[in-house]
């Protein structure tokens, strides 16, 4: 049943986009940039994921930052609906936060189609965009040269959506360190 829906859902939700839909997409948007180290990337996610109204939809390949993984479960307990895939590698790195998301309700799940799921995402109430090289981890605003873009456009939204959803279908349930992946893909 489920594979059926992902088969479906490819179906309705056609990819690849093209450069020129994308670039028509960003016309008269406004931007806000952010650099590490030190320079408020994380504050700037906190800050969004606290406005977050209905839907928080992440994608991270590395993810240890207590604060965001904190504004995640606040805005969880405010009834924000969240979603999150992580990288296969998240299943044992030390400081993970998906057990902590995992624990507190938050539908967490692992990417383990591709050599490394390298994304680094945030669709917010299906207008805000957030991207960039910025990893959501302490060593990436303290130390790292990052960067972090939020854009806030429905139809840039739209389309890492699509994008999301395909990562979603062939995605397994986080199990905990031990279990790893559950085997509940989509």
């Amino acid at each position: 049943m489920i594979a059926g829906f992902c088969a479906v859902l490819m179906q309705l939700l056609p990819l690849p986009w093209t450069t020129a839909q994308a670039h028509e997409v960003l016309l008269n948007t406004v931007a806000e940039v952010y650099f590490s180290p030190k320079g408020g990337c994380t504050e700037a996610l906190v800050s969004e994921i606290s406005k977050a109204k209905s839907e928080i939809l992440v994608q991270a390949y590395s993810f240890t930052s207590k604060e965001i993984a904190g504004a995640l479960a606040d805005a969880h307990t405010r009834g924000v609906s969240i979603q999150i895939i992580l990288d296969k590698s998240q299943i044992t790195a030390r400081q993970s936060t998906a057990g902590y998301t995992s624990r507190n309700g938050i539908p967490t799940f692992i990417d383990n189609a591709h050599a490394i799921a390298h994304s680094k995402i945030m669709i917010i109430d299906k207008l805000t965009v957030i991207t960039g090289s910025f990893n959501f981890t302490k060593a990436a605003e303290e130390g790292n040269a990052e960067n972090l873009l939020i854009v806030r456009s429905s139809a840039l939204a739209e389309i890492y959506r699509k994008n999301w959803d395909e990562h979603r279908c062939h995605s397994e349930e986080y199990g905990g360190k031990e279990g790893g992946m559950t085997g509940s893909g989509r």
